[in-house]
């Protein structure tokens, strides 16, 4: 039943890392924002970045306190109850399972690219099942093995993308930088609000270490340090890359345009401006990066399952875990719903760079609400010993941030199908709150060993006694 504690901080972190995917992410989302917020898609990733700093620090809090699979459910669950908690860790769920399905549908549209560049053409639906059957296959095995290729990859392609920055900052010149992606002439605040999704998709997975408490060597040090170096490292480059591609398309309306309807402007600019075979490496770069993020998010999305079904939340078998030490069923039923939904989508003839947008956003939307969950819960449980004074204002900007983020999302009512996403995240929360009435035994027994820790901290550590019922295990008394 025990998961194998054996990771490393750089493998802890590398989790966070291929969740977010930053070749991926910068070969396409920067070009969805522009969509939205034309010239100010930088000003869109700053803000998402802001953000993302401002939540993160409830997170990493937390991780300092308890090493659990559960993340923001066990989070949640401590300062709100066990059964908010529970619909935080739903919502969270629901996130990475359709970041899989995004991430692995970008599979098959970079990899449609690549062999594009070499005069081929394939499906998209190929290379997305044959990377999920080879998540499923990885998954399987021991998960240091998967972080350790992800972030060797990962750094490979990030390098590539680096140096086409370095060439089109040459190319343009000193003279040629501009304040002005980073302030809205003729843009609206909805506008770039709009397009911040985008920018949190970019970030979105970076609290992905925080389920690897039970699977990480010295978990309350790591843990919180793999998150800081997986937001601070992917936000400096993310703003580096969406400025250079707003200067290689140019820093006007029409060049925002061009960037804006570009299904792969990274891939673009690079053969523009490092030359085509550059731009190959490059499109097999990102392929292999949309692959880490889905086998990243089928990672967190099966570790939340594990925690539900150990906790009697779903079905128990869920919780059992194979010789490798892994949640073997909890990580097929991780792969296998999303290649379903992938066949689905594309015998319904929907292509992969649709696929990747609409169910991106989605996720981010239900992302939102874990956050904010995680940020009250956080504000519940340390605002009364540690967080007072200007540290409460920390979880507090982050919440209004939040909150601006997704009223951002749903007012001005959006274009379908956008307008109808947020009904989606309601409807699957609905089915969570279901859940979570017809488990009361599991309910009331979660609620009862939280009491019997939180005795147990207040003896210890009177300072650190915590408020409300929650899930616990006995990893997170461990130091």
């Amino acid at each position: 039943m025990a998961l194998r504690r054996d990771l490393s901080l750089l493998e802890t972190a590398a989790l966070s890392i291929a969740i977010m995917a930053p070749t991926a992410a910068m070969a396409l989302n920067g070009s969805l924002a522009a969509s939205l917020a034309g010239p100010a898609a930088p000003l869109a990733f700053l803000g998402a970045l802001l953000t993302v700093v401002f939540v993160a620090y409830a997170f990493t809090t937390f991780s300092r306190r308890y090493a659990t699979s559960g993340s923001v459910y066990a989070f949640a669950s401590r300062g709100l109850g066990v059964r908010a908690g529970f619909l935080s860790g739903w919502a969270l769920l629901f996130t990475y399972m359709v970041f899989t399905i995004a991430s692995a549908s970008e599979v098959g549209l970079f990899f449609q690219t690549f062999v594009g560049l070499l005069g081929a053409s394939v499906p998209w639906i190929l290379p997305t099942l044959a990377a999920l059957a080879l998540i499923l296959g990885l998954g399987l095995r021991r998960l240091e093995i998967g972080t350790r290729v992800t972030l060797a990859v990962e750094g490979i392609s990030v390098l590539l993308i680096l140096i086409t920055v370095v060439v089109i900052f040459v190319h343009f010149g000193h003279h040629s930088f501009s304040s002005r992606p980073f302030v809205p002439h003729g843009v609206s605040a909805s506008d770039v609000g709009l397009a911040s999704v985008f920018g949190f998709l970019s970030f979105a997975g970076f609290e992905g270490a925080a389920v690897l408490g039970e699977e990480t060597r010295n978990p309350k040090r790591a843990i919180p340090r793999a998150i800081w170096l997986a937001v601070i490292g992917c936000g400096v480059f993310y703003l580096i890359v969406i400025y250079a591609q707003s200067l290689g398309f140019g820093l006007t309306a029409a060049g925002a345009g061009a960037f804006g309807k570009s299904s792969d402007p990274m891939v673009f600019l690079t053969g523009k401006y490092a030359g085509h075979a550059m731009s190959i490496a490059l499109a097999a770069g990102a392929t292999v990066s949309a692959y880490a993020a889905a086998f990243g998010s089928t990672v967190g999305a099966s570790r939340l399952l594990f925690t539900f079904g150990r906790d009697g939340l779903l079905p128990p078998k869920l919780g059992n875990t194979n010789a490798a030490g892994t949640p073997a069923l909890a990580i097929g039923v991780s792969a296998v719903i999303p290649a379903i939904a992938c066949l689905a989508w594309f015998v319904y003839g929907t292509g992969a760079d649709a696929m990747f947008g609409d169910f991106g956003t989605i996720g981010v939307l239900a992302l939102l609400l874990a956050y904010l969950a995680t940020q009250l819960a956080a504000i519940r449980l340390f605002a009364r010993n540690e967080w007072r004074g200007i540290k409460l204002v920390v979880p507090v900007v982050a919440i209004g941030l939040i909150a601006y983020a997704f009223y951002a999302n749903v007012y001005p009512v959006p274009a379908a199908p956008i307008r109808y996403f947020p009904y989606m995240v309601v409807a699957w929360l609905a089915i969570g709150i279901v859940v979570s009435f017809t488990r009361p035994a599991a309910m009331t027994q979660i609620a009862a060993d939280l009491a019997s820790e939180t005795a147990t901290q207040s003896d210890a550590e009177p300072n650190l006694a915590a408020a409300g019922g929650s899930h616990v295990h006995r990893e997170n008394l461990e130091s």
